[in-house]
């Protein structure tokens, strides 16, 4: 179906995106789906990970997202997202300072870490330097 979907990907503090599509891909608590226009309404959660998405121009775009939820419409993808930022926007050095602190917390025999947390940490970290990486190639 030709056309292109509204996406919109908001955190608590601000809207990252407010964007046409012409097809969106999010990765999804049960795996990455994909919408284009005309798509059947469903809602799911978000894991950490990338968002991809084709603007109206054919340009690939990519934004980092970690929690959240998404809600496809026939006519438009709308992500609450805890955390969100576009590739071009996020900051490689504050990343692997991130990775380090976690991989230092996660290594330490302290009884009181919580591991969840820095797993998080660290997972969110990873993903933040992959996208980035992931442009010089």
């Amino acid at each position: 179906m030709a056309g292109n979907i509204r996406l919109e990907v908001v955190t608590p503090e601000r809207q990252v995106v407010n964007d046409e599509a012409q097809i969106v891909m999010a990765p999804g608590s049960e795996g990455e789906f994909g919408v284009l226009v005309g798509h059947t309404p469903f809602m799911t959660s978000l894991k950490t990970g990338t968002l991809r998405y084709r603007d109206s121009a054919g340009t690939e775009r990519y934004v980092f997202v970690s929690g959240g939820f998404a809600e496809a419409l026939p006519n438009k993808v709308t992500v609450l997202a805890e955390s969100a930022e576009r590739r071009r926007d996020i900051d490689v050095e504050r990343a692997r300072s991130a990775l380090e602190r976690a991989q230092r917390r996660l290594e330490s025999k302290q009884a009181e870490i919580d591991y969840v947390r820095a797993r998080a940490a660290l997972e969110r970290a990873l993903h933040r330097i992959r996208m980035v990486e992931s442009r010089s190639r």
